[in-house]
């Protein structure tokens, strides 16, 4: 499996994921963690990272574009906002676990 660059995964559209896809490996996990900066994987089944801003107003901006960003991938991650902070988790549940989709959303949000 080739090196996964941020320009690749951010230039991609997350696809519908159903049911009877299998989740990344562990191994295919790695490799895509290679493509993203600072993201962590929690039980191989989830990729979380954490956010800090000056003061709550920026902390939200943030997560208004994240919202925006989330309606038009179709993919949708989990978000936890503590003043200047914001943690953004992200898993398909679809397949219990993680897809290209997930890496796809973590390249494009730290694009934001």
């Amino acid at each position: 499996m080739e090196n996964i660059c941020p320009s690749d995964l951010s230039g991609k559209k997350c696809k519908p994921c159903e049911g009877g896809t299998l989740p990344l490996s562990p191994d295919a996990i790695s490799v895509y963690l290679k493509g993203v900066s600072g993201w962590q994987v929690e039980e191989d089944k989830k990729i979380k990272k954490e956010f800090k801003f000056k003061d709550f107003k920026a902390a939200m901006g943030f997560v208004n574009k994240v919202a925006g960003l989330a309606e038009e991938e179709g993919h949708h991650p989990s978000i936890f906002i503590s003043y200047n902070k914001v943690r953004i988790t992200l898993t398909t549940h679809a397949i219990g676990g993680l897809s290209e989709n997930d890496f796809i959303m973590a390249a494009k949000i730290d694009g934001l």
